[in-house]
């Protein structure tokens, strides 16, 4: 009896011990080190589609199809500030590359399925590998003139216009399905003020920063013309600041999913006097 008992512990023990090296395996794959980038301008003007540095701002999603029809996508990442993008932790392989932002989206389909348009990349992603994107934005925000500092506030002159005309928006959109007329309309308007040259929304929330709300289709009689907006609270005296406006419209890309991007201006610095 005690012998079987022996021979089973020691059984139980070689188990555990193989079952323990395989939890210490090494990993002898190659770490991703392609490179893949690019920027996304307006396909009418070819300037840069200024947005934020962050889940609002330009999603890039890569789905590698080197592996058949199971695939799922890599992990998302986004695009900078200034509309360009890069990212050089990529596995060397065939690609699928799609981008979401506020533009009309380059993947569309109809309530059936059906694909409307398809205008994502697909590429073989190897060395550095460039991928440009021509887009309609939604809309363009400029800061007109030089700020204004006076009194401890900054005050900026913006102008919002409709990149793509509500004609051309509604041709794209609507085939989609569960169209709303008020999909085109401005909902707000933003002053992010904050020491970072970046500007973006999220770590830039500060007590400066301000924001102008606008129901239904009330911003569209200020389409084209200069909007003041006044930063909130009191700048400090002697410090450089960064400021940037943004406006976005009451769609959310990709559709369904709940995200309205903004659009934004140029950044400008400002100089807060003693």
């Amino acid at each position: 009896m005690k012998r079987i008992l022996s021979y089973i512990i020691a059984a139980g023990i070689t188990t555990l011990g193989f079952s323990a090296c395989s939890l210490f395996e090494i990993d002898n794959f190659d770490a991703p080190e392609e490179t893949i980038t690019g920027k996304i301008v307006d396909i009418e003007t070819g300037e840069p589609v200024l947005t934020e540095q962050n889940g609002r701002g330009i999603r890039i999603r890569l789905t590698e199809l080197s592996w058949g029809e199971n695939v799922t996508y890599n992990p998302d990442f986004y695009a900078k500030d200034d509309g360009t993008y890069r990212n050089t932790k990529i596995f060397k392989g065939r690609y699928n590359v799609r981008i979401d932002g506020p533009f009309i989206p380059l993947y569309r389909t109809a309530p059936d399925g059906t694909v409307l348009e398809d205008a994502t990349v697909e590429t073989d992603i190897k060395g550095v590998t460039t991928v440009d994107f021509l887009v309609q934005p939604f809309l363009k925000v400029e800061i007109i003139g030089d700020p204004i500092v006076s009194a401890g506030k900054v005050t900026a002159n913006v102008r919002v216009t409709r990149a793509t005309t509500k004609e051309a928006f509604r041709s794209k959109i609507e085939p989609m399905g569960g169209w709303k007329p008020d999909y085109m309309n401005v909902t707000d308007l933003r002053l992010y003020v904050g020491y970072s040259s970046t500007c973006n929304g999220d770590n830039q929330y500060s007590s400066w920063s301000n924001v102008i709300e606008y129901g239904g289709n009330s911003f569209e009689e200020k389409l084209g013309t200069l909007v003041p907006i006044t930063s909130k609270g009191t700048l400090k005296p002697g410090r450089k600041l960064f400021i940037r406006a943004a406006a976005r419209i009451n769609y959310d890309t990709p559709a369904g999913s709940g995200t309205r991007r903004y659009n934004f201006s140029e950044v400008r610095e400002i100089n807060v006097p003693e």
